[in-house]
Parts: structure tokens; C-alpha cells; sequence
């Protein structure tokens, strides 16, 4: 719920009008590109220590478990989402990871807020399954294209290159 609430809230209702949405908006503009590493540990260290204490308050020592797991989550979904874009999926879920997120990257930025998980889309009625992602030739990942630039055939049922796109 935390990442699809900032994702769909910070990310996109407030048009980089605060530091995630800035981050963010570059990230939607050039598809490859990632806030640096030293900004996410900043904002896991804010999540940390806006967690932490309520936390440790409601759950004594529990509860820093809690926030540190939070942390966890946290850092397990950058990599998750820097994987998305950097590789190729190999199993079933990484196949659906791509196509889903892609096409929140590429056709509905307004749909499919939740990277790692479709619950909270379903919930809000921001899923949209796409039969094939039109990818923007400009915006193609390295790993769909051949060595000529065309889209590899392994791709060609889930990925569609659109060339009049930019």
C-alpha cells in the first residue's frame, strides 16, 4: 500500500511540486534514468525516522523491527523497480512486472501505480492490462532491442516499438 500510495499520490497528483515528484517526472521523461543512490538512502533514513517512533511507542521493541522491515521493503522495491527497466524478465512474474509497469511508462501513466503488485490497483480502479506495450522507439530499453535496434522476437508478443512516438 506504501509503495502505490506514494507512487500514485507524490508521484503524480503533485507535479513536481515536491522532491519525490521531481525525482520522479525525470525518471517518466527518460525511462533509464534513477535518482541517485545517495538521495534513496536519504529518504530511507526519513522513513526510518518518521517510523521508528510511533512504532516503538505502539509495539515497544517489536517495533523496531517493524521499522527496519519497512526500510527493507523499501530498498527490496528500488531494486525490484531498477530491475524492471534494466533486464529482461525471465520468469512469469518478472514477464508481468515489465508489461505492467511499462505500460504505466509508455500508454496510462494515470493507471497500473502499483509496481511490484496489482492488489492496490484492482482496490482503487487504476489496473489497465494491456494486450501488447507500445513502447516509443526513443524510450526502448536495451534489453529489448537487437543489435540492429529492432525489437528482439522473444519480445515481439508482449512489446510493440511504435516509431511515431518520440
Amino acid at each position: 500500500l506504501a509503495e502505490y500510495a506514494l507512487h500514485r499520490g507524490l508521484g503524480h497528483r503533485h507535479r513536481a511540486r515536491n522532491p519525490f515528484s521531481v525525482e520522479h517526472l525525470k525518471h517518466h521523461a527518460t525511462v533509464t534514468w534513477f535518482a541517485p543512490t545517495w538521495k534513496k538512502g536519504i529518504a530511507a533514513t526519513l522513513v526510518l525516522a518518521v517510523t521508528a517512533p510511533p512504532l516503538v511507542l505502539w509495539l515497544g521493541p517489536v517495533g523496531w523491527a517493524a521499522a527496519v522491515g519497512f526500510v527493507c521493503s523499501y530498498v527490496s522495491y528500488e531494486w525490484l523497480h531498477r530491475r524492471l527497466h534494466t533486464h529482461p524478465g525471465r520468469t512469469r512474474y518478472g514477464r508481468w512486472a515489465r508489461r505492467h509497469h511499462l505500460h504505466h511508462h509508455f500508454a496510462r501513466p494515470r493507471k497500473n501505480h502499483g509496481v511490484s503488485s496489482p492488489l492496490w490497483d484492482v482496490v482503487f480502479g487504476t489496473l489497465d492490462v494491456p494486450d501488447t506495450v507500445q513502447v516509443p522507439r526513443a524510450m526502448a530499453l536495451p534489453w529489448m532491442l537487437d543489435a540492429g535496434g529492432a525489437l528482439r522476437s522473444e519480445f515481439s508478443a508482449e512489446y510493440v516499438l511504435d516509431a511515431g512516438r518520440s
